[in-house]
């Protein structure tokens, strides 16, 4: 398992790590607003952020990263 802090998500606030982690199960963004109560333009203001404090070169990024860190998660031992 990678710990959070590891990767630099112990930077992203509450909010942007819940939409993270749905990103990482597939979740694509009008799921996420639905799921979460709030616009899709809302959304994607939190993966920009993400991508930022991730310093990762694209939102395709967040979400190869996200699935990653969530398959790692599901594949640790409990």
């Amino acid at each position: 398992t990678i710990p959070r802090q590891e990767v630099g998500l112990d930077t992203l606030t509450d909010r942007e790590f819940e939409i993270f982690q749905l990103i990482g199960e597939g979740h694509g963004t009008h799921e996420i607003a639905e799921a979460l109560r709030i616009s899709p333009k809302t959304v994607d203001v939190h993966r920009m952020n993400m991508r930022h404090k991730l310093k990762l070169e694209d939102g395709s990024a967040v979400m190869r990263f996200a699935i990653r860190w969530v398959e790692s998660r599901r594949l640790a031992p409990e």
